[in-house]
């Protein structure tokens, strides 16, 4: 088995690994403490990936992390962990990294604490001109719903969970009464306030984006296909979607890939997912998920800098999808993302770190990171010059006035109130609104 010489790269991988008794997904707030992070299946996946083009270096991303990571001291960390305590804990494997000043793949601190605050992210893409729907946030020291002028029916959600945590057939509400309710279940099982935001009726994507800069490309769109849910199912892609009503003895086809879309559509989601990407200042990849309102036009509703790669195409994992729709098998994808980082960081690309192979005897590794890496370890596969060709080109910027006018700087709320969303989605009917 084919191992790299002293001048491989040296590949810090970062994760968490689900524990066992997660494998199978909890039915309740207080069971889904680790639904966002990665089954051993998966991490083994990325792992055999990164070892096609370097000598990987495990490093989970538990309370030993710091220390391990400066003693491996990688050339590169390939970091997909979620973290565990508090709202920032997506950004504490990149912080940690900057501080011993070791490069690491995907967005920076800040992105992540963004990406992982549903309002932060918001009030970001307000500012730039990105259409999202009307929210407000309440419960916990927010309060109440503050006499916000949202039309039902209304989403609510945990402000800072991903996976889909919190957010299940009851969390679409109709009225002030059902919606406040809602909002104290999130605030009593996630320890934190809810977003409440207008449910838009139309069609609803999410697209992958690989790349950086001028050079980022969108991935064929995925739509959500909600006339496959069980009957009586709201339509929202929610936790049952999610966890329980697809498996691999039963998957929903709940998922298209490519979506149908005509060419003006497609460009509007393009943009705007393009939009959003470089709003928060995403880096190497993400997935954003949005929707269309009355009138087809997307709205943004998530920025997800950490997407879910499930490897085994049976299950309904959407960065996979679409990256198998755009000509990149499994291998592919993780090694176009690590050439993105690596690119980005001036170190040349997945090309030039593949220099030379010699076998495990010739190997300059020491015989402790063989023996810690020779499980993901095979033989090079690089992919062919060209391979991401398939993927569309970089999407030009729009046209002016293509995108709803940026609402100005966000005034600072006031002390226990919620500041008003200076979103560009133009106000309710009368009658239309809640009280």
């Amino acid at each position: 088995m084919g191992v790299y010489q002293a001048m491989a790269l040296r590949i810090g991988f970062a994760y968490n690994e689900k524990p066992a008794e997660e494998e199978e997904p909890p039915s309740s707030a207080s069971h889904d403490r680790f639904a966002e992070w990665d089954d051993p299946t998966t991490i083994a996946a990325v792992a055999r990936a990164l070892g096609l083009v370097g000598i990987v270096i495990p490093l989970e991303a538990d309370q030993e992390f710091p220390h391990r990571l400066r003693d491996a001291r990688p050339d590169i960390v390939f970091n997909i962990a979620e973290g565990l305590h508090g709202p920032n804990r997506e950004a504490h494997v990149p912080a940690i990294c900057e501080f011993y000043g070791i490069p690491y793949s995907g967005s920076d601190p800040l992105t992540l604490a963004l990406g992982l605050d549903k309002e932060r992210t918001k009030e970001v893409l307000a500012a730039r001109g990105i259409r999202t729907p009307r929210w407000t946030v309440a419960g916990g020291s927010a309060g109440g719903l503050n006499g916000r002028r949202l039309r039902f029916p209304v989403i609510v959600k945990p402000l800072f969970e991903g996976s889909s945590k919190g957010i299940d057939s009851g969390s679409l509400r109709w009225d002030r009464k059902s919606t406040l309710e809602r909002v104290r279940w999130v605030v009593e099982g996630y320890d934190q306030p809810a977003l409440v935001e207008e449910f838009l009726p139309g069609r609803e994507f999410t697209v992958a984006v690989l790349g950086n800069g001028p050079g980022a490309r969108v991935l064929p769109p995925v739509e959500i296909r909600f006339d496959s849910l069980p009957e009586g199912a709201p339509p929202l892609y929610g936790w049952e979607a999610k966890w329980l009503w697809d498996t691999p003895e039963a998957p929903l086809s709940i998922f298209e890939c490519p979506a149908p879309l005509d060419a003006g559509l497609l460009a509007a989601i393009e943009n705007a997912t393009l939009g959003a990407f470089h709003a928060l200042g995403c880096r190497d990849w993400a997935r954003i998920d949005l929707r269309l309102d009355a009138i087809g036009e997307p709205h943004v509703l998530e920025v997800n800098p950490l997407p879910g790669i499930l490897p085994d195409p049976r299950q309904n994992s959407c960065f996979p999808k679409a990256a198998r729709a755009a000509g990149l098998g499994y291998d592919e994808m993780i090694l176009a993302v690590l050439d993105a980082g690596l690119r980005r960081l001036g170190m040349g690309g997945v090309g030039a770190a593949a220099g030379g192979v010699g076998d495990s005897a010739a190997s300059g590794a020491t015989s402790a990171e063989a023996e810690r890496t020779a499980p993901w370890q095979g033989q090079i596969a690089p992919a062919a010059a060209g391979s991401l060709a398939s993927c569309p080109g970089p999407i030009a910027p729009a046209a002016a006035g293509s995108v709803a006018p940026c609402p100005g700087p966000i005034a600072p709320a006031a002390a226990g109130s919620v500041a008003p969303c200076p979103g560009p989605i133009a106000p309710a009917a009368a009658g239309s609104v809640a009280p």
